[in-house]
């Protein structure tokens, strides 16, 4: 059964074990490395009635990133990439939400990564809602933004001997969301 959108206002947390946060950046201009974080959490209170009104916010463990490769985690975790252990978190705090449709939602918010904070746009799609078999209301969101990782001060890299680098630029982060209303 599926509530309608005025019925959705309430606030929400994420629920870690049924969403991802994730990332993609392209590798030695050839390919692209995908990874996600493992802990995460977020809440957000949701306006049915005046969806404007909603607001979110993330907050990412950077040590917990996970690209399948264990050595290149380490790194990422470092001074060259994140730099977990001075700057254990990653945060989005956002400052408003942009209705394009029924269903879908452009969330602009101020994005932290190693204590610089820039502004992003976030286009989310609407998934839809439901009420999971423990009698909890879940709402779903997908969405992503590229966004400059040089901008946030990770500007690690290495020269390509045939040209070009290692790491590229641009890095897409990726949200697949169920949160669940609190009562």
């Amino acid at each position: 059964m599926t509530v309608s959108l005025p019925e959705l206002t309430g606030d929400y947390v994420l629920d870690p074990a049924h969403s991802r946060i994730g990332f993609v950046a392209r590798h030695a201009m050839v390919t692209k490395v995908r990874g996600s974080f493992g802990q995460f959490e977020g809440s957000a209170h949701l306006d049915g009635a005046d969806p404007a009104r909603s607001t979110g916010q993330v907050v990412i463990k950077a040590e917990s990133i996970d690209s399948g490769v264990e050595q290149r985690d380490q790194h990422l975790r470092t001074n060259d990439f994140l730099d977990a252990p001075n700057f254990p978190d990653i945060t989005f705090r956002s400052t408003s939400v942009e209705v394009g449709s029924d269903s879908e939602y452009r969330v602009t918010g101020d994005l932290t990564i190693k204590d610089t904070t820039r502004p992003v746009t976030i286009d989310f799609e609407y998934t839809g809602n439901a009420v999971d078999p423990y009698g909890n209301l879940r709402v779903g969101l997908e969405g992503s933004v590229t966004i400059s990782r040089k901008e946030f001060g990770v500007t690690w890299n290495a020269a390509l001997e045939g040209g070009g680098v290692l790491v590229g630029d641009k890095v897409v982060l990726e949200f697949d969301i169920s949160a669940i209303k609190q009562s």
